[in-house]
């Protein structure tokens, strides 16, 4: 692989440029039946910059997109670099009130949609000042109340010749909104150098072996593009000019397909995902000679399921350790410390990338030794700017010296493997959706028969973590397990909402009032030989 290939890219758009100069007959994706060449995704992504820049949107303005996985959420993100406007994808898995928070919050112009979301066309209308473009990423056979353009009719009014402003490395690219502890979301505000950084490296650092790619790779974008791996995964693909095939959502038994149909050489997954392609009936009839490496991350791997996905894909694997924060994964466990009989590092996360700095903090900040448990923390170009529109929590998250805490409670032993043990801030990770407390807590707590709730992750064999609600009701009320809840799902996503519900007589409290969340959930992880699943 030649060095100082990343050099001249500066941002996003730049990694596309790049194929269309060396590549551009070869397919950037495939969707559905759909193929798009690298020269099509990019005349493409020149229409629509050139009608953002027309509808006067200015640099750093902020876009959302509110769609499963397709070619034109790509599209899209290319689009926005060019224009110097910034993504925000919206999980789609939201309840309407969040995902208005998100639009209000963030001050979107322009809001594509998908054909399974009609509803948020109504967003068009609604108290949300700055929105003043809606489109449909493609028809709807039903009539809504409100006529919107199609965005391929949109976009055809539009020159495909290439914008001409210039954006910087620092600049705002995209905007991935977190669960946030206080019961709202965050938007993390990634820079063209932040994503562009797990590139860049490989200016001066030889590639390891299982991030070699070629133009002749055939990669899965499986997870949601709403996600950091989702989004980076699929401009890994075009970083390298191989092909991606986009799935619209993560189906098993459609992966099945897809990897036998399409010659898939590479494939990042969460856990939850691998347990479920394991177990479908026709695993073992699948040819998966192809498959060349399986990445995973999101959440931490169950050992047997790990044992089990190897004999059955016989492939590299390689776990990823990162965050939205992070713009992706920062530490990595490559194939060779993965032993189907079972070792100690395997209960790692890996080791650091290449010009990514780990740290393990204590009291005040101080660095521990090997071996010692606190809080770790990365200081890299790959972290965030900043939260938006939330200088106090950038604050609170970033130390004086640059470091980023994860909110991940570890050590990093003598020779430099991240072993984490614990959850700093009380998230709950169920089906690799990172989930907050505070947020299922707040939804909770209106309930009018509610007097207090606690709120916990309890091991789950299919979602590693499952929302437990713990419940004091109000005297002389008398509340059922679905009846909590069916209140819950009117408030939030579907994926938030308790699994369970324990009624108790009272919560556990600290002096000033915080619950003991570890006290609540200790009876569930007695027989863990740690506090993540």
């Amino acid at each position: 692989m030649a060095k100082n290939e990343y050099l001249d890219v500066i941002t996003i758009a730049d990694l596309l440029r790049r194929q269309v100069q060396q590549n551009p007959e070869k397919i950037a994706f495939k969707f559905e039946g759909r193929t798009v060449t690298y020269q099509d995704l990019n005349d493409g992504a020149n229409q629509i910059a050139n009608g953002f820049l027309e509808m006067g949107l200015q640099p750093d303005d902020r876009i959302s997109y509110l769609g499963k996985n397709s070619i034109e959420y790509y599209e899209l993100l290319f689009a926005a670099s060019k224009a110097g406007v910034v993504m925000c994808p919206i999980n789609w898995r939201l309840a309407l009130p969040e995902i208005e928070y998100i639009l209000k919050d963030s001050g979107t112009k322009c809001l594509f949609v998908g054909a399974e979301f009609k509803d948020a066309i109504g967003f068009a209308d609604a108290d949300l000042p700055s929105l003043n473009f809606v489109c449909l990423l493609e028809p709807i056979a039903e009539p809504v109340k409100k006529q919107v353009p199609i965005i391929h009719e949109w976009k055809n009014q539009f020159n495909p010749t290439a914008p001409t402003l210039q954006r910087a490395a620092a600049d705002d690219a995209v905007q991935l909104y977190t669960s946030g502890t206080t019961g709202r979301p965050k938007g993390a505000v990634l820079s063209n150098l932040s994503l562009l950084s797990a590139y860049k490296r490989y200016d001066h650092h030889p590639r390891p072996r299982w991030n070699e790619w070629t133009t002749h790779d055939i990669s899965l974008v499986a997870m949601p593009c709403f996600h950091v791996g989702g989004t980076a995964w699929g401009l890994t693909g075009v970083a390298n000019g191989a092909t991606g095939v986009i799935m619209r959502e993560f189906d098993a038994t459609k992966v099945l397909d897809f990897i036998d149909e399409h010659k898939i050489s590479k494939i990042f997954l969460v856990p939850a995902a691998i347990q479920f392609i394991v177990n479908q009936p026709q695993v073992r009839e699948v040819d998966f000679s192809q498959l060349k490496f399986i990445l995973y991350g999101a959440s931490p791997i169950p050992l047997d399921l790990l044992k089990q996905a190897m004999d059955v894909f016989q492939c590299g694997f390689v776990q990823m350790y990162g965050m939205t924060e992070t713009s992706g994964t920062i530490v990595a466990l490559p194939p060779e410390d993965h032993d189907p009989a079972g070792n100690v590092r395997m209960r790692s996360a890996g080791k650091a990338l290449e010009d990514v700095e780990l740290a393990v903090l204590g009291e005040n900040d101080a660095p521990l030794n090997p071996g010692e448990i606190g809080e770790i923390a990365t200081r890299s170009t790959m972290n965030m700017k900043y939260y938006w529109n939330l200088p106090d929590a950038t604050k609170e998250v970033f130390t004086k010296d640059g470091w980023l805490r994860t909110g991940d409670a570890g050590y990093v032993d003598e020779d430099g493997y991240v072993f984490i043990q614990d959850r700093v801030k009380d998230m709950i990770i169920s089906g690799g959706e990172n989930i907050y407390p505070a947020e299922v807590e707040n939804a909770i707590y209106g309930h009018p028969g509610i007097a207090d709730v606690g709120v916990i992750g309890v091991p789950h064999e299919k979602w590693g973590e499952a929302v437990k609600a713990c419940v004091v009701l109000k005297e002389d009320i008398d509340l059922s397990e679905d009846e909590v809840i069916a209140w819950a799902r009117d408030h939030i996503a579907k994926f938030k909402c308790p699994k369970t519900v324990s009624f108790l007589p009272s919560l556990p409290r600290n002096p000033s009032g915080k619950i003991l969340r570890k006290e609540l959930r200790a009876p569930y992880w007695a027989d863990k030989k740690r506090s993540v699943n």
